[in-house]
């Protein structure tokens, strides 16, 4: 679409030029010359494409060439004075207004843009200015809470309000001139009054109140499982920091009736108690004490030197291969012989 290009008299604050600007293309539409011929009284020759464009031109900068493009119905003040009746009618007659959207044609473009383009006049803007300020502003400003700027940001959006309503400039298809009536006066056909009321009520701004601060919160980190406060039912047992040293594999002795595994963490029972304190039944008179010979040890091995009740002292042990051929042999416990082991298994 090509860039809409616009007169000075279509700028803000700027004041109505004594002639429209009006661009028609080479060949006149027949529409054109049909509305032409009515509007006028006195018959003009419109047979050519400048006498078409000087027919308009006069015609649109007439003082008179003023159009409705909408009628709004507005209250008269703010919801909380707002009268009161029992009658419908007579409670919109006291609280409510019309204001005509009067415009005037600024630009007509019939080459690149095919658009007509109005503003409106002082009297509307000053009309919708004032509706602004006495009620719309009171309205936006009691629906919102009150914060430190409120009232500097309510004066800033009647400012700009102010600003965006002389620059309105309403465009729309050059069609439009289909409505145009004597001495250039004329309304907004198939539908297009409703634009303009979307577009004009577009320009009342509510009230945006500051956005909220951002807070961080400080969260408290999570507890371990192990911590009391967090102690609950589906705790999950916790695994022991240390565990026992591992036992050389040296200092095991051989499965033998005779020594107890040093890596046992309960010692047995008569590994603290004396030799003489056991108390072991004679054998049967039908066996004797068979003759044994020396073993390699000539002192006889007992276990109770190297225990001190429950702690393991550091007298070194005979390894599990210089016991290996001895198992069966004569090794004295305090004359006590563990190779007759069998004549004692069922009494122990």
């Amino acid at each position: 679409m090509p860039v809409q290009l616009l007169p000075a008299s279509a700028a803000a604050f700027a004041p109505r030029a004594s002639s429209v600007n009006v661009v028609l293309g080479s060949k006149v539409e027949p529409w054109l010359t049909k509305t032409l011929k009515r509007i006028n009284k006195v018959k003009r020759p419109l047979n050519s494409v400048p006498q078409h464009t000087k027919c308009l031109t006069e015609t649109l900068s007439s003082p008179n060439a003023i159009w409705i493009l909408a009628s709004l119905m507005l209250p008269k003040a703010p919801e909380d004075k707002l009268k009161k009746d029992s009658n419908p009618l007579v409670e919109a007659i006291s609280n409510y207004q019309l204001i005509h959207l009067e415009a005037y044609i600024v630009h007509v473009d019939m080459v690149l843009r095919n658009e007509v383009a109005f503003k409106l006049t002082p009297d509307t803007i000053e009309s919708l200015i004032e509706y602004h300020k006495d009620v719309h502003c009171p309205n936006t400003k009691a629906s919102t809470y009150d914060w430190s700027e409120k009232d500097q940001q309510c004066k800033k959006l009647h400012e700009d309000f102010i600003q965006a309503i002389n620059k309105f400039v309403f465009s729309t298809h050059v069609t439009a001139l289909e409505g145009l009536e004597e001495e250039g006066a004329g309304e907004l056909l198939d539908g297009r009054s409703e634009d303009v009321k979307n577009a004009v009520m577009n320009l009342y701004k509510p009230l945006l109140p500051p956005p909220p601060r951002i807070v961080d919160v400080v969260r408290q980190p999570p507890l371990l499982p192990s911590s009391p406060h967090n102690a609950s039912m589906w705790s999950q047992p916790t695994t022991p920091s240390s565990l026992p040293a591992p036992i050389e594999s040296w200092r095991v002795l051989p499965s033998s009736p005779s020594v107890a595994s040093s890596g046992s963490a309960s010692p047995p029972m008569w590994a603290s108690m004396g030799v003489s304190e056991v108390q072991m039944p004679s054998p049967t008179p039908a066996y004797s004490t068979p003759a044994y010979s020396a073993p390699a040890y000539s002192t006889p091995f007992s276990s109770a030197g190297y225990y001190y009740g429950s702690t393991l002292v550091s007298a070194p042990l005979p390894l599990p291969s210089m016991l290996a051929p001895h198992c069966g042999v004569s090794m004295g416990f305090n004359n006590f012989g563990w190779d007759r082991y069998q004549e004692y298994t069922t009494t122990m």
